[in-house]
């Protein structure tokens, strides 16, 4: 027969109960907290995914809606520039665009005018002319039956790779290049491009540094250039008057058929991101490069979608760096 509990015994049983159920909730409470954490850390990133893909959204509307603007004109209507906002949900979206024209192609632009635009952003000018010479060994095939000396000196320097001997694919491959500083190429980049398809410059848009790059330009010309500029038509022989000069540099304001477009996106929170894309349009057609003989924009007026997206960068920056005239 089970004797029953004494006092005592009955109190230690009580105790134990007690710190186990201690012990229980001391558990409980640090399970809460860990789940607290977990949902705290999953909504900062459903919400950060979130913003990601409202931004891309957004960013795939303010290109859509530039496209329908561009291409309610023809080639020789379209504008070349200009700007609009919209409203969407809880962000406010602010675009610019402007015609890729006004860049320098690396794939297309004589080797003076690359040795002056360095010269201007701040290269010795034998430095920059051999920069520019590199330039077009990068982006030249070799005659057939001739020694490839551009190879060679890749290989002399040491180099694990051989220069492309083709356009360049884009302006970042300007690091591969031999003997072109990082620096430079960060200078650079603002004004550079592999997307006008064009060795014409839009001398209605480009920048002071592309402007002053122009063979024959002189400082007085280009001051009194800059002050005519805003008021300029469109016009070929009223834009060579005032380039004076420099004006065969620049003979042909080319149609606009590439266009870089930048998206701001302001949200309500606070926060802001910006994204710049270069877009094509698709009625400007495929066009083929008597050089090497490659499609460079395979889009004709069959094309289902309006455009092509050609670049896309993130967190974009607007650059301004400080002037210098070539030869000075």
């Amino acid at each position: 027969m089970r004797q029953p509990l004494t006092q005592s015994a009955r109190s230690s049983e009580r105790g134990f109960v007690i710190i186990a159920v201690l012990w229980i909730l001391v558990a409980l409470s640090a399970l809460v907290a860990i789940f607290s954490v977990y949902l705290s850390n999953s909504a900062r990133a459903l919400g950060a995914t979130d913003i990601g893909v409202q931004s891309e959204a957004l960013v795939s509307a303010s290109l859509e809606l530039t496209a329908y603007q561009l291409l309610l004109a023809d080639e020789k209507t379209r504008p070349a520039q200009g700007s609009f906002r919209f409203r969407m949900d809880n962000a406010d979206v602010f675009i610019t665009f402007a015609s890729e024209a006004a860049r320098v192609d690396l794939n297309k632009a004589p080797k003076e005018l690359l040795a002056n635009l360095f010269e201007v952003l701040g290269v010795e000018q034998k430095a920059a002319e051999q920069v520019a010479v590199r330039l077009d060994g990068w982006r030249t095939k070799p005659k057939t039956g001739t020694t490839n000396d551009e190879e060679a000196l890749y290989l002399a320097s040491g180099l694990t790779y051989s220069p492309r001997q083709a356009p360049f694919a884009h302006v970042n491959e300007l690091s591969l290049v031999l003997g072109v500083p990082p620096a430079l190429i960060e200078r650079a980049l603002p004004y550079l491009t592999v997307f006008s398809n064009s060795a014409d410059i839009d001398v209605l848009l480009a920048a002071p540094e592309v402007i002053a790059a122009l063979p024959g330009m002189t400082p007085d010309v280009l001051n009194n250039f800059l002050k005519q500029r805003p008021s300029l038509p469109r016009d070929q022989k009223a834009v060579a008057a005032a380039l004076g000069p420099a004006a065969k540099a620049a003979a042909n304001l080319p149609d606009a058929k590439a266009f870089r477009v930048l998206t701001t996106i302001r949200f309500d929170n606070g926060r802001r991101t910006s994204i710049e894309a270069v877009i094509l349009l698709s009625n400007t057609g495929g066009k083929k490069d008597g050089a090497n003989g490659t499609v460079l924009a395979k889009l004709n007026t069959n094309d289902k979608e309006p455009y092509k997206i050609l670049s896309w960068q993130d967190e974009a920056e607007t650059v301004t760096r400080p002037l210098r005239q070539a030869g000075r």
